[in-house]
């Protein structure tokens, strides 16, 4: 694997980081455990890599049902010491992480792992350990990783390209493998959704403010949150969130979370989800714990009468062009993912990019009908649809443009190129800075790892 590669690598060792030591007691005996933990495998100028640490990413590798492959393990060796050089360079330049950072990163982790093994108990179980102990052996490593992350973001951060260099790039691409783009489209969409009035949703406060008393005169808060909490994410926890930020948390909801005392109740509060009680677990710092119960509000015909009257009006304005269609959907759009984007989707696909073209096979089933007969500067009639949430409203749908099938050239897809030549111009600024850092870093690779082409880049240097 060429230096080009590590940044590549570098990403499957994040990805690869957050693992159970437990997986590797359980694949190691007593005898050959202490042997694997003391051997070092690398020195990396003052740093050093442990069998253990390789032995670690490798059990997750396999937990993945991955099958067994050698050369995982020289891969997972050329992150570590990517990440290594990375981090010593970091010291150099005085970046850091804070501890919020380090938290909130093994929080989302976390969050993510008890969702996956269902539930934080299940999980515990399969780590053989308790999350807090867990929390404690993995936050070096996840520090670390955040370092290297933020190094990397350093080396990168003044990286641009110009419009010539894109023209260079894609003329330096072979005829005869340039790429062929299915048919490709730019959607833009208005969106309003039913809104209640007061005394429509005074019934669902109601059935929240129920639960939230039942819950004041003794009945366990975590049972009525499985039994009746309408949050699919949380209910089977209890209603548990785990550990999150302010920024985690919608405006209401984290306002009434960081004002609990540890086991205090709320009252009812209300959020663009609904009605929720809530009952703090327990605070550190900038961070709460917080079990909640939430009662969705489910529109009545009344606001659905109005919701359609409105995207009428809406649409209309657009049709007799008294508003184009980017100013109504940035002053009356609901969906708050597209209208401060001048109502156009982005592809979800490629959302690091903010790419407006979205290939025909991957929109919608319900869009593409539409779309699909559509001519470009169009818009469809508003129309009842169902969001990705649950949520019923209407919206109608512009067809900005239309692109066929064909093969890639610059006119119709510099965006599309631009892109690429960008990534390629990274790599090759990282790639070019690890070139030099090899030539002047101490490294040392075990007998075991000589053999491995992503390490051979490495043991040419001059030790």
């Amino acid at each position: 694997m060429r230096i080009l590669e590590m940044k590549k690598t570098l990403g499957i060792i994040v990805g690869l980081l957050f693992i159970s030591l437990a997986q590797v007691n359980a694949q190691t005996t007593p005898s050959n455990t202490k042997k694997s933990l003391d051997k070092v495998v690398a020195v990396i100028g003052g740093s050093i890599i442990l069998q253990s640490e390789i032995d670690m990413q490798y059990a997750q590798y396999l937990s993945q049902g991955n099958p067994d492959n050698a050369d995982v393990r020289c891969q997972i060796l050329q992150g570590l010491i990517s990440q290594k050089i990375l981090g010593q360079q970091a010291i150099i330049d005085s970046i850091a992480v804070t501890e919020d950072d380090v938290d909130n990163e093994i929080d989302r982790r976390l969050r993510s792992s008890i969702a996956r093994a269902g539930g934080q108990e299940r999980l515990e179980q399969f780590l053989n350990r308790s999350l807090i102990q867990y929390k404690d052996e993995i936050r070096p490593d996840i520090k670390e990783m955040l370092i290297a992350n933020k190094m990397q973001g350093k080396i990168t951060e003044n990286v641009a390209v110009t419009p010539l260099e894109v023209k260079r790039y894609f003329d330096a691409i072979p005829k005869d493998s340039l790429p062929f783009f299915n048919t490709e489209v730019e959607i833009g969409e208005v969106v309003v959704y039913p809104k209640m009035n007061k005394l429509e949703k005074e019934a669902f406060r109601d059935k929240t403010e129920a639960l939230r008393l039942r819950v004041k005169g003794g009945e366990d808060f975590a049972t009525l949150a499985r039994l009746y909490s309408q949050d699919p994410g949380s209910a089977r926890e209890g209603g548990d969130l785990g550990f999150m930020d302010r920024t985690g948390l919608v405006k209401e909801f984290a306002a009434t979370a960081f004002k609990l005392k540890s086991g205090e109740l709320s009252q009812v509060i209300e959020t663009e989800f609904g009605f929720h009680v809530l009952q703090l677990v327990e605070r550190r710092g900038e961070q709460v714990n917080v079990r909640h119960i939430l009662i969705k509000t489910e529109p009545v015909q009344a606001s659905m009468d109005r919701a359609k009257a409105h995207i009428d009006s809406v649409y209309n304005k657009v049709v007799k062009k008294t508003v184009d269609f980017g100013t109504a959907a940035s002053l009356y759009s609901d969906n708050n993912d597209t209208k401060y984007n001048g109502g156009m989707m982005l592809n979800a696909e490629n959302v690091q990019s903010r790419t407006t073209f979205i290939p025909t096979d991957k929109l919608d089933p319900a869009i593409f009908l539409t779309v699909d007969t559509m001519k470009a500067g169009t818009v469809s009639q508003p129309v009842l649809f169902t969001a990705a949430d649950g949520k019923q409203g209407y919206r109608f749908l512009l067809l900005k443009s239309k692109t066929g099938p064909h093969q890639a050239n610059l006119e119709q897809d510099f965006p599309k190129i631009k892109e690429v030549a960008f990534e390629d111009k990274t790599n090759r600024t990282v790639s070019e800075w690890f070139e030099k850092r090899r030539k002047i870093t101490y490294i040392k690779i075990d007998s075991e790892f000589q053999t491995c082409s992503e390490i051979a880049t490495w043991t040419t240097a001059q030790n």
